[in-house]
C-alpha cells in the first residue's frame, strides 16, 4: 500500500521505517504536551500493525517509536498483529485496546497513558509496560503471554477505590510475571491466574488500605512467588492458592490498613516453602487455616496477634523456641485442638517426645477453661495430681510426700490394736501409710489397728488421698492412651 496522503512530518518517518523495523526517535523522554513536531495518530500505528504498509525482504518489520504523542485511540481490538509494537518514552492520550488481539511483542516501556486493555490478548512474546505510569486500571483477564509479563517501576494508580489496578483474573503467564520496583495504588486481581515462570515482586509498593491489595485466590505459580522488601497495606489473598516452590514475605511489610482485617489471608494453600519473615511485626491477622505447608520459616518478632492455624498442617518448622511455639498456635481467638496435635506431632517425628508431651498438657489446660466449673475443677485436679497423664511420675511425688507424712503421724501416735495378738501383724508405721494409700487392703495393718483422736483425721485423709491419687492416674493414662 502506497504511503497515505495527510500524514505529519512524524507519521511519514513512521511509515517509512516500518518496513526495515527502524527506531523512529522523536526524543528522549515523553512529552509533558501535545507538541505539533512530536504528534502521531494512533490509527497510522494501528495500520502499519494490521498490514497497511508491504514489508521488505530481508528486514523484520516493526513499529518502534519514541518520545512520541500519540493522540486518538489505539484500537487493536480482535485483530492479528504480525509485527512487533515497541513504544518507549512516549505519551499515548487514550488508554489502548488490545483486547481480544492475537500479538507478537508488545513493549511499551517509559510510557504515559491513562490505561491499558488487554483483556482476552495472546501475545507469542512478552509484554512489557516497565517504567511506564498508567493512571488508570489495567486490564489484562483471560490473557495468554508467552514470553512473560514485565512490570518493573511501573506506576499505576486509579481515581476509585473500589476499581482494580491491575486486574488480571484467569491470565496465563508462561515465562514470568516481573513487578520489581513496581507501585500499584489499588487492588492487584489475579484469581485463577497460572504463572509458570513465577510472580515476581520484590521492593514493590502496594497499596489499598482496608481492601484487597492482592486477591490471587486458587492462583498457581510455578517456582516462586516472591515479595520480598515490599511494602504492602491492604489484604494479601492467596486463599486456595498453590504455590510449587517458594513463597517469600522476607524483610517485607504487611499492614492491612484497618484494624480487625487480615494483612494475609492464606487459607486452604498449598505450598513448599513458606518464608513469613518481614521486617516488622505484621500488622492484621494471618490466617493459615487448612493450608498443606512443607516448611515454614518464621519468627515470633513479626507474629501478629491473631493466627488462625486450624487445620495447617506442616513437616518441618524454622525459628522461634518451644515456649514460642506454644505462644504461636494459642493466638486464635477461638480454641482448637487441632494445631496442638500437629505440633505435637511434629515434635514426636523430630524426637523430642517431652516436648510432644508439653505440647499435649498445654492443650489440656487450654481446653479446660471452656468447661462448666465442675468439670473444670476436675480438670484442675488431674494436672496437679498426674499432669492429665502426661506427668505420671506427680502420683509418685505425691504418694512418697503423703507416705513420708503418715510414717511421722504414725510413729509418734501409734493407733490401737482391734484384733487379738496372735492375729494382728506386727505395727510399722510405713507400711500401715502405705496401707492406707493403696486403694486395696494389701499388707493387713489397716484392718489390723485403728487410729486415735486427731490422728484418725489424717488416717481418713490419706485414705481418700490414695483414691482420688489412684482414680486420677487411671483416668489421666487412659486419656493419653485413647486413639484420637
Amino acid at each position: 500500500m502506497a504511503e497515505p496522503p495527510g500524514l505529519s512530518d512524524a507519521e511519514r518517518r513512521l511509515w517509512r521505517a516500518f518496513p526495515t523495523g527502524t527506531v523512529v526517535a522523536l526524543g528522549d523522554e515523553a512529552p509533558a504536551g501535545p507538541d505539533p513536531d512530536r504528534i502521531v495518530r494512533a490509527e497510522v500505528i494501528s495500520q502499519l500493525l494490521l498490514g497497511a504498509c508491504e514489508p521488505r525482504s530481508g528486514f523484520v518489520p516493526a513499529v518502534r517509536l519514541s518520545g512520541a504523542y500519540v493522540i486518538g485511540p489505539l484500537d487493536l481490538s480482535g485483530g492479528t498483529v504480525e509485527y512487533e509494537l515497541r513504544l518507549t518514552h512516549c505519551r499515548l492520550a487514550e488508554a489502548p485496546d488490545l483486547s481480544n488481539a492475537q500479538a507478537r511483542q508488545l513493549r511499551l516501556s517509559n510510557c504515559r497513558m491513562p490505561g491499558f486493555d488487554g483483556g482476552g490478548l495472546r501475545a507469542d512474546g512478552y509484554l512489557s509496560l516497565s517504567g511506564s505510569e498508567i493512571g488508570g486500571p489495567v486490564r489484562l483477564p483471560r490473557a495468554q503471554l508467552t514470553g512473560g509479563l514485565r512490570m518493573n517501576g511501573t506506576k499505576v494508580s486509579t481515581t476509585e477505590p473500589a476499581d482494580w489496578a491491575l486486574f488480571a483474573g484467569g491470565m496465563v503467564v508462561e515465562v514470568g510475571f516481573f513487578a520489581r520496583e513496581c507501585e500499584i495504588t489499588g487492588g492487584i486481581r489475579l484469581v485463577g491466574a497460572r504463572l509458570n515462570g513465577g510472580l515476581w515482586m520484590e521492593d514493590a509498593v502496594l497499596a489499598n488500605p482496608g481492601r484487597l491489595a492482592v486477591d490471587a485466590q486458587n492462583m498457581v505459580v510455578e517456582d516462586a512467588a516472591e515479595f520480598s522488601r515490599a511494602t504492602i497495606t491492604g489484604t494479601v489473598r492467596l486463599r486456595s492458592a498453590r504455590i510449587n516452590g517458594l513463597l517469600s514475605f522476607t524483610r517485607s511489610r504487611l499492614d492491612s490498613g484497618t484494624a480487625g482485617r487480615m494483612a494475609l489471608h492464606a487459607s486452604h494453600m498449598q505450598c513448599d516453602e513458606l518464608l513469613l519473615w518481614p521486617a516488622e511485626k505484621i500488622k492484621g491477622t494471618v490466617a493459615l487455616s487448612y493450608s498443606r505447608i512443607n516448611l515454614i520459616m518464621d519468627h515470633p518478632d513479626i507474629w501478629p496477634d491473631e493466627l488462625w492455624l486450624n487445620g495447617l498442617t506442616y513437616e518441618t518448622l524454622r525459628g522461634g523456641r518451644f515456649k514460642d511455639r506454644l505462644s504461636w498456635i494459642s493466638r486464635d481467638k477461638e480454641f482448637h485442638t487441632q494445631p496442638y496435635e500437629q505440633l505435637s506431632a511434629w515434635y514426636h517425628g523430630i524426637g523430642h517426645d517431652d516436648l510432644a508431651r508439653k505440647v499435649q498438657l498445654a492443650k489440656m489446660r487450654v481446653r479446660r477453661r471452656n468447661v462448666h466449673p465442675v468439670g473444670r475443677a476436675w480438670n484442675v485436679l488431674l494436672d496437679w495430681t498426674v499432669g492429665y497423664g502426661y506427668r505420671p511420675w506427680l502420683a509418685f511425688a505425691w504418694f512418697g510426700v503423703l507416705v513420708g507424712i503418715g510414717t511421722l503421724v504414725f510413729s509418734a501416735h501409734p493407733p490401737r490394736s482391734i484384733k487379738p495378738g496372735d492375729e494382728r501383724p506386727d505395727f510399722h508405721a510405713f507400711v500401715y501409710t502405705l496401707d492406707l494409700l493403696i486403694p486395696i487392703d494389701t499388707f493387713g495393718q489397716q484392718q489390723a489397728y485403728d487410729p486415735q483422736g486427731w490422728s484418725r483425721w489424717v488416717a481418713y485423709a490419706l485414705v481418700a488421698t490414695g483414691w482420688i491419687l489412684a482414680t486420677a492416674l487411671i483416668a489421666g493414662v487412659t486419656r493419653v492412651l485413647r486413639p484420637n
